[in-house]
Formats: C-alpha cells, sequence, structure tokens
C-alpha cells in the first residue's frame, strides 16, 4: 500500500491535463516554465489550475528539469499525489481486462497503457515483479491514459492468471509460437476476457502459456521475427477492442 502523504512529479503538458481531467489525484502544486507561460497550452492550463484551486509557481527551467528527473517535461510539472491504485478484484469484475507479463521497459509499459486505454481495456493488471509501476516516465508515454484506467498492482503475473481463470475468464496469451491467429480468435472472443501481454525478451511465462485457454500468435509475413512488445500490443488490443 501505498503511504497516502507520498507525493511524486507528474510531467508534460497532456498529463498534466488529463490528470486535472479525471481528478483522480490531489495536485498540490504544479510549476511553469517562467518563460513559457504565455504560450496558448500552458495559458490554457493555467487557467484549469485556476479553477481547482492550484497553487502555482513560475520557475526556470532548470528547476523543471531537478523536479522531474528530465527533460521532456514540455514546461510544466505537477506535484501530486502517487498513482491511485484499484484492487485487483475490481479489475476482476470487467468484462476485458489486460495483464501486463515481463515487460520491463517503462517506454513499452506506457505505450501499451496508452493503447488499452483507446481501445477499451480499462481495466489492466501490473505484477508486482518484472514490469515497472506506474511512474511519472510511464505516465508521459502514455499521454496522460494512466489517468483514466483501473490498475492493479498487488500480485504476481501467475496469481493474476490463476485467479482470471478460476472466475471463468478466457485467457488469451500472445506467444510467437501461438496455436491460434488473433484474426481467428477475435472473431469468436468470448467475455470475460483477459488478455496477457509478454516483454520483448522474456515473454508470457511459461506457467501462463501452459495454463492459458489460448494462445494467440499474430500472422506475420516480413523477415525479422517479432514486433515491439507495445506494437504487438496494440494490434491485439485493436483486434479484440471492446464495441
Amino acid at each position: 500500500m501505498q503511504k497516502s502523504a507520498s507525493v511524486e512529479f507528474l510531467y508534460g503538458l497532456n498529463p498534466a491535463f488529463e490528470c486535472l481531467r479525471a481528478g483522480r489525484r490531489t495536485v498540490l502544486e504544479a510549476f511553469l516554465n517562467e518563460k513559457t507561460a504565455e504560450s496558448s497550452r500552458l495559458k490554457t492550463l493555467q487557467r484549469l489550475l485556476e479553477q481547482n484551486q492550484v497553487r502555482i509557481s513560475k520557475v526556470d527551467k532548470g528547476r523543471l528539469h531537478q523536479l522531474s528527473s528530465s527533460t521532456e517535461h514540455q514546461n510544466v510539472v505537477l506535484k501530486v499525489s502517487r498513482y491511485p491504485y484499484v484492487d485487483h478484484q475490481e479489475c476482476l469484475q470487467a468484462k476485458r481486462v489486460l495483464l501486463l507479463d515481463n515487460v520491463e521497459d517503462p517506454h513499452n509499459v506506457g505505450a501499451i497503457l496508452r493503447s488499452a486505454e483507446v481501445f477499451g481495456f480499462h481495466h489492466v493488471l501490473l505484477p508486482t515483479k518484472g514490469v515497472p509501476e506506474v511512474y511519472p516516465s510511464v505516465s508521459k508515454v502514455s499521454a496522460g491514459a494512466v489517468e483514466f484506467l483501473n490498475i492493479a498492482r498487488d500480485c504476481n503475473a501467475v496469481t493474476y492468471a490463476q485467479k482470471a481463470l478460476d472466475a471463468g475468464y478466457t485467457v488469451a496469451a500472445l506467444d510467437a509460437k501461438g496455436k491460434v491467429s488473433l484474426e481467428e480468435f477475435a472473431g469468436k472472443a468470448q467475455e470475460p476476457l483477459l488478455v496477457v501481454i509478454g516483454g520483448e525478451d522474456k515473454g508470457v511465462g511459461q506457467f501462463i502459456l501452459n495454463h492459458a485457454t489460448v494462445t494467440l500468435a499474430i500472422p506475420q509475413s516480413g523477415r525479422i521475427n517479432s514486433l515491439n512488445a507495445s506494437v504487438a500490443a496494440s494490434i491485439t488490443l485493436y483486434a479484440l477492442r471492446t464495441a
């Protein structure tokens, strides 16, 4: 469990806007670049901050670099409460759920979570090990999509998969050697559905592959033998998107 007093520094224009729109976090203070504060998007953000009665500090770019530990802050950093995870039991009430397994790169995690929000997989299971937390860097890559997702991070991947199977979910694991093509499965996918996406190096763990209802493969005709994890996830989530 995260301590209620703990905070982090969210950075980037889209994450800032979406954090305020979602209203799930407490925004304690906003830091804006004093030299660009009059730009159109920052002025729009400032009005939104004022509407939400958030204290605004105009600072130099160096201070923004320091707060965010990044040069990709786009002239805004918010001091916010930690990401509001949910219990996995809440996620396993949804018709379509996404589980990430061995996706170690924060950039891939953020990109996958962005696709999950776009294609209607609004409940996501992140293992306590082997997959990054929803860090500010993950939020930045997701373009703030994480603010609208229900994400659990309280079990390992195997436990999630087993609980889903016990709850009657169809567990579909993406694997290069999958026995069923994604296209074939997409036309007959049954809910409730848990989609499991693995990382580029380790892929989905063997226990999950052995016990999954179905293993899915994306048909390929190129000369290289794999897709980037986030690209593979986007293709899969699009094919299995909710109406």
